[in-house]
């Protein structure tokens, strides 16, 4: 059985949480979504409601796959209720200690050949995984942000993920009609490995004082083509976010070119994370983002 994944289990029903589970029920799979609180449940519930009803509005999806897709999912903030589930991803904060708490209080309700995943984008995968009882069905599965738009997920083996355990992950987000690629268990694998250092650049870039906010941002999407500029789309990430990840980078290979900027540590003691907080390296509270440099 723990070769064919039938049902899933989503821990966080958050921005991450509540993509994935959109993803994974439109796709055919039932789903639980588990979160501290039945409020936090309900709202995540509540965001994927809306994203299926805006792919059903642009013809993408139909209204009888919104319905079944809908009728996939269901909440409970109690791990008990994944007794039943071939894979669990666990998509919360990124922080080691508190992801290894939840293992402790989710690994004695999962049957023993269920796998669990974690959506971590930075943290090492082998140490995550020995912090289970399950270190061979232990993998990653990176899903980019917002999941229902993009079509990648980065999958990582930790030293003791199976071979099956890799082959199952790769058949599921196939199934899922995503695009894997392969990352070593490396700082912030792929993706981040080369987008953080170059948000941070940007960052670095503001701090110096060579471009204001809208230039940097206007440089990059005209004279290199990013569809976002990179100040826009550090906000939209999450500053916090950047944050984490470059100091994962940092601490984890040790090489100074990795060093935070400064000034995102700043935006980060402020409280101004970007986009979620109403304040970045623009202003959202007013019907126009506006650079706050």
């Amino acid at each position: 059985m723990g070769s064919s994944i039938a049902r899933v289990g989503v821990v966080g029903a958050g921005q991450m949480g509540a993509g994935i589970a959109h993803v994974c029920a439109l796709a055919g799979f039932e789903v639980i979504v588990n979160d501290v609180s039945e409020a936090r449940i309900a709202a995540g519930l509540s965001t994927i409601g809306g994203n299926l009803g805006r792919q059903m509005a642009s013809g993408r999806i139909t209204d009888a796959d919104r319905k079944a897709a809908l009728a996939r999912i269901s909440g409970s903030n109690d791990f008990a209720a994944f007794g039943n589930v071939d894979l669990v991803i666990e998509t919360v904060t990124e922080s080691e200690p508190v992801k290894r708490d939840i293992y402790a209080r989710l690994c004695p309700m999962l049957r023993p050949e269920t796998i669990l995943a974690t959506n971590s984008s930075s943290l090492s995968i082998t140490r995550l995984a020995a912090a289970t009882d399950r270190p061979d069905r232990f993998i990653g599965l990176h899903f980019m942000n917002p999941v229902p738009v993009m079509d990648l997920v980065e999958i990582i083996r930790g030293i003791a993920t199976g071979d099956a355990t890799f082959e199952t992950a790769k058949r599921f987000v196939t199934k899922l009609g995503k695009t894997f690629t392969v990352a070593e268990d490396f700082p912030a694998f792929i993706v981040n490995r080369i987008l953080m250092p170059m948000l941070n650049e940007a960052i670095y870039t503001l701090y110096e004082g060579v471009g204001t906010v809208e230039a940097i941002d206007t440089a990059m999407r005209l004279g290199a083509h990013h569809p976002m500029g990179p100040l826009q789309l550090a906000d939209f990430i999450g500053l916090d976010t950047c944050l984490s990840v470059m100091q994962v980078l940092y601490e984890g290979l040790a090489d100074s070119k990795y060093r935070p900027c400064p000034l995102l540590v700043k935006y980060v003691d402020a409280g101004w994370l970007g986009r979620k907080a109403g304040r970045g390296f623009y202003d959202y509270r007013g019907e126009v983002p506006v650079p706050t440099r």
